[in-house]
């Protein structure tokens, strides 16, 4: 085996970055559990979910939750109600760091890259409309998003491999997944789980989000175009030039010029195995309980595929083993991130104060115009994206709360949905608590602080845009109720 570290790994700058950014909003959260009154909502069973009684909220004792223990949070959550959720993504992305060591090791991923850029090198700019669609699309109509990410860093190799960088390929794949997210035209997590609550029928208004997923398409699309012409020409103008020069080395379209030299056997293995991960995920919102269960059924086909892949390659099981360890150790860093990012939630909840944001917010709705009401819902699923990640775990906590307020100030409650879903997804990877984005960018070795510069600019675009949308909705008075 080469010197060089198989797959992915996380830099020790990269970690220290984002313990850094973790650790100061864990010690915030702290901070608001002694500032804030604690305060409770009654909770009722509905439809087998706990939901907040509309009118309960009453101020409680606080809670005796020690300083100290704002720092065992990590640890803590792990015998809390979201543990199995985070044992699961850790559990993930050793899968996938291993699986793709394999296939990076072993020159099967390089090969199966090449097939692509021979197919496409000359019509490079529409494969990546076409691919950004595809990826918005399984987030719009399917409601994907961390099941994708065993994808990243093909689409990463690929991006090399076209001559860009790992931008590129982070925005055709998960960052694309993101906005088709939130532009949710059938997403079953958030648009779905909302309207369910707020008794509309299922998917309504989808000829109005239609427009508006196109728009936000062509955004993108053209903001990744942009940037990425811009590289080809002057590639010292990447973000991350002096960053990844060895990857783009390695993923080179000279390296593919006259087909990598790996057994048919292996890259059939592997194309099986993607071919799987993409049925499981256009199936997973169609087949009872299987979106339950998607995520580490993806991550599982992957680490098969990568390690099958490896084994039929020709290499040496004990040099397979090797890199698939490497792999693992690689991301291994990225555990303790999701395990710092899940305590923000857990502060807040265990210091009594997340009912407290949630009634200052209600209370701000009341005599609000219809307007001013759906940007406050906006602004609302945006600030509890900070502490709850996931679409219907939030629209559970906030649907049966806002949803007789919106009724009041002349808010129809299919506005109300759509200025949740706005709120809750545009957010998901530009918050370091969200543990997707933690694992992109342990895979990517990106440091938050250039991610978030990077797409700056394309939320500062989206964001006019979706205000305009909701004012649309409100003037529109879109329902059915």
């Amino acid at each position: 085996m080469s010197d060089k570290h198989a797959g992915a790994t996380i830099s020790a700058r990269a970690f220290s970055q984002s313990v850094f950014i973790l650790l100061a909003l864990m010690l915030a959260a702290g901070i608001l559990t002694r500032v804030l009154p604690a305060g409770s909502f009654a909770r009722a069973e509905e439809a087998g979910r706990q939901v907040i009684v509309p009118g309960s909220y009453q101020t409680v004792p606080r809670p005796d939750y020690a300083p100290w223990r704002w720092l065992t949070a990590p640890l803590e959550v792990l015998g809390g109600p979201d543990a199995l959720v985070l044992i699961t993504i850790a559990v993930f992305i050793l899968l996938v760091g291993g699986g793709f060591a394999v296939l990076d090791d072993s020159g099967i991923l390089q090969a199966a890259l090449g097939r692509i850029v021979r197919a496409f090198g000359a019509r490079k700019y529409a494969l990546l409309w076409v691919l950004t669609f595809f990826f918005m699309a399984m987030g719009a109509f399917f409601g994907l998003f961390e099941e994708v990410v065993p994808l990243v860093p093909l689409m990463v190799a690929l991006s090399y491999s076209l001559g860009w960088d790992l931008l590129v390929g982070l925005g055709m794949s998960i960052l694309a997944t993101n906005m088709g997210f939130s532009a949710a035209i059938s997403n079953p997590f958030s648009i779905g789980v909302a309207q369910k609550l707020a008794g509309l029928p299922l998917f309504s208004g989808a000829l109005f989000r239609l427009p508006f997923f196109l728009v936000v398409y062509v955004l993108v699309a053209v903001f990744l175009t942009r940037y990425a012409r811009r590289i080809e020409r002057e590639p010292q103008r990447s973000l991350v030039f002096g960053e990844d020069q060895e990857e783009r080395a390695r993923f080179g379209m000279g390296d593919f010029a006259a087909g990598a030299p790996v057994r048919r056997g292996a890259v059939l293995w592997f194309g099986v195995g993607v071919g799987l991960i993409v049925l499981t995920l256009v199936l997973g919102p169609f087949v009872p309980g299987l979106s339950d269960y998607s995520l580490p059924l993806v991550g599982v086909l992957f680490f098969a595929a990568g390690l099958g892949a490896g084994m039929l390659s020709g290499r040496q099981p004990r040099r397979v083993w090797a890199a698939l360890g490497q792999g693992m150790l690689g991301l291994a860093p990225g555990i303790p991130l999701i395990l710092m990012a899940g305590s923000v939630k857990h502060i807040i909840t265990q210091g009594g104060v997340m009912d407290t944001i949630l009634n200052a917010a209600a209370q701000a709705l009341q005599g609000a115009t219809p307007l001013s009401a759906a940007l406050l819902v906006y602004a609302l699923a945006l600030v509890i994206e900070i502490f709850i990640g996931s679409a219907g775990a939030k629209a559970v906590l906030l649907m049966p709360l806002l949803l007789p307020l919106a009724d009041l100030v002349g808010v129809t409650r299919q506005v109300a949905v759509t200025a949740y879903c706005f709120g809750d997804g545009f957010s998901n990877l530009a918050y370091p608590t969200n543990p997707v984005l933690l694992i992109v960018l342990g895979l990517a070795n990106l440091r938050y602080s250039r991610w978030m510069r990077w797409t700056a600019p394309l939320w500062a675009a989206v964001l006019p845009v979706t205000l305009l949308f909701l004012w649309l909705a409100v003037v529109l008075n879109l329902g059915p109720f």
